[in-house]
């Protein structure tokens, strides 16, 4: 390989968008395997309602990161981080080009930026956190994270109780913002980067988003649920399409409601990614119809490939 760095091409976007098919569009006009930076995917138990390529996708091109996991193993963005890094080191001796794929912003930027480096957290203040999350509901934990740290409130998944004690842990125990730790420099990697965006309007990736919900319950999502019900404590279970069908299934709302629920909270979820991925000055946005050779010849200009 010449002394030139490889190249790591990030194919980002909102959820329902089209990310998977560029990805291998793109990684078959490179001759390369695919990294998921989808950090819902990970988990082998969990199929449906994560959306996670169907066989003709995985069998396209070599993926990673897909379904390797259980729910029952603990599994952190810290974790991701490492593992991609090492894996990146092996693919790059045999490929000059690596795409990664996902809306996971947050697992995104470890690989790409490095993950910032936060204080250890006394137990107790987790423990004290999780019991007002069960006793007074999660209104109560964004309530309090939007007051001291509006910052971050603006850019987390605030439907997630998992970042929120994260985030309030943090701030109890060091009476800092938890924004206030975040990396301000990046480390130096190994590899360059490019960031491949895809966009569209925001009525058309809502309909795209119905639409999807409307194919996974079709698929089955609800017996996948009610499969994983009893498992509903697991970090990875604490997500669009597996909580609001938990709710019906504890006979709070109706089937036709925690449908109407996953699609908005999906949505919200949609909203949020773009907010995140939006701030990133360096991706190169595209369409979500533009065609793949474009973005080939694109990617191609701009790395000399």
């Amino acid at each position: 390989m010449s002394s030139k760095k490889p190249l790591l091409i990030c194919v980002v976007g909102a959820t329902a968008i089209g990310k998977t098919s560029l990805a291998i569009k793109l990684a078959r006009a490179f001759n390369t395997e695919i990294i998921s930076a989808d950090s819902r995917q990970f988990f082998k138990e969990m199929s449906i309602g994560t959306a996670v390529p169907s066989k003709e996708e995985l069998d396209a091109v070599p993926h990673h990161f897909i379904q390797n996991k259980s729910i029952f193993e603990d599994y952190s963005v810290g974790d991701f981080e490492r593992d991609s890094l090492a894996l990146l080191k092996i693919l790059f001796e045999k490929n000059t080009v690596v795409v990664m794929v996902g809306g996971s912003g947050l697992y995104v930027d470890a690989v790409i930026k490095g993950l910032d480096n936060f204080p250890e957290v006394p137990s107790k203040i987790r423990d004290q956190l999780n019991f007002e999350l069960a006793e007074k509901g999660i209104e109560t934990l964004q309530r309090e994270l939007k007051n001291i740290d509006p910052e971050y409130f603006k850019k987390v998944d605030i439907q997630n109780p998992h970042r929120l004690v994260r985030a309030l842990e943090i701030h109890r125990a060091t009476g800092r913002p938890y924004s206030s730790f975040l990396r301000k420099e990046n480390p130096e990697r190994d590899f360059n980067t490019i960031f491949i965006g895809l966009t569209a309007e925001r009525e058309l990736i809502y309909n795209r988003i119905n639409l999807r919900v409307d194919i996974m319950m079709a698929d089955g999502l609800l017996d996948e649920a009610k499969s994983l019900l009893s498992f509903r404590d697991k970090n990875a279970l604490q997500t669009v399409g597996y909580r609001e069908l938990f709710e019906y299934f504890d006979g709070k709302i109706s089937l036709e409601e925690a449908i109407s629920e996953i699609k908005k909270n999906t949505r919200r979820f949609a909203k949020r990614q773009n907010t995140w991925f939006k701030k990133n000055e360096a991706i190169n946005w595209f369409d979500y119809d533009t065609q793949p050779n474009e973005i080939i010849d694109y990617i191609k200009e701009k790395n000399a490939l």
